[in-house]
């Protein structure tokens, strides 16, 4: 079973040595890397490109002339080229453990009908950042995993008034490349992608999370994350001007959190018993919720 890992490279030349040196140290050896550098203006291409000369499994492509296009067309480029039944993301700032695809195809093999599997993460780096995060985000994610067990459908994990993800990472999933066509890449937050994608595939995917730290996550003031977070907070303010959105919960988010606490993700709502719907898909008048057709 042929696994492909998928990194999108943008100017971590610092960093993407060691990304690729944990793909290569897998003890899992069926694997494919695609890297797609979107617009590095750093030695990042060269420095892939080095890589590629070593391991014939390692590939690196570009978008045309070089342009940075974002992440979105970034990952879609990769998935274009990448030929495994399964798609490992990892991000080219982070790590994963020599045993991560070994874990995870013991869980294809026992478990058959899952279709996303993800795990727990070892934080490091900015140690403030750790720190907050593991104050506002990891207690939550492990009550409601252990609340749940560990195979469900999708959408039960994300069924949750505080609308939180709980898979915290592009680099902590392993998902069956079927379940990735024909999505809808244009998410209406750019740092919630991630997020918007397993939103549209959640109630046609049972998923599997594995109690083990086999993603090393790095938290650092450059990642992605921070680049986006103005754009983020300004999109988030816009959706919380209808006190509606969240009256009908009763939940009510200050928007000072959203600075500190950046994987908020309120690009969703669920009006319905076991059924996500992306705000895309809603209409909220006087209160009253409708779905657009």
């Amino acid at each position: 079973m042929q696994i492909s890992i998928v990194t999108a490279s943008y100017n971590y030349e610092n960093f993407i040595k060691e990304t690729i040196e944990s793909v290569i140290s897998q003890t899992y050896t069926d694997w494919e890397m695609i890297i797609v550098d979107d617009g590095s203006k750093d030695n990042s291409v060269n420095v892939i490109k080095e890589y590629c000369k070593k391991d014939s499994r390692i590939n690196l492509f570009q978008h045309e002339n070089g342009e940075n296009r974002g992440l979105a067309q970034t990952i879609q480029l990769a998935l274009e080229k990448a030929s495994g039944d399964w798609i490992v993301f990892l991000e080219s700032d982070d790590t994963i453990t020599k045993d991560y695809l070994e874990e995870k195809i013991k869980v294809v093999q026992e478990n058959p009908n899952v279709g996303l599997i993800f795990n727990d993460i070892n934080l490091f780096g900015d140690e403030e950042r750790i720190e907050g995060f593991n104050k506002a985000y990891l207690p939550r994610m492990k009550k409601k995993l252990q609340e749940l067990g560990t195979s469900n459908k999708l959408v039960k994990l994300f069924k949750n008034k505080g609308k939180l993800n709980f898979i915290p990472t592009f680099s902590v999933v392993m998902i069956k490349t079927e379940l990735l066509k024909n999505l809808d890449f244009n998410s209406p937050n750019k740092p919630s992608l991630d997020f918007y994608l397993w939103l549209q595939i959640a109630k046609k995917c049972d998923y599997y999370f594995i109690d083990k730290k086999l993603t090393n996550w790095r938290m650092h003031k450059n990642s992605y994350i921070s680049h986006s977070v103005d754009d983020k907070i300004r999109l988030d303010f816009d959706l919380l001007k209808n006190k509606y959105i969240y009256g009908k919960l009763g939940f009510f988010v200050n928007l000072s959190v959203l600075f500190k606490f950046h994987r908020r993700r309120i690009i969703r709502t669920f009006p319905k018993q076991n059924e996500v719907i992306l705000f895309s898909k809603i209409s909220i008048k006087n209160g009253v919720w409708t779905r657009i057709k």
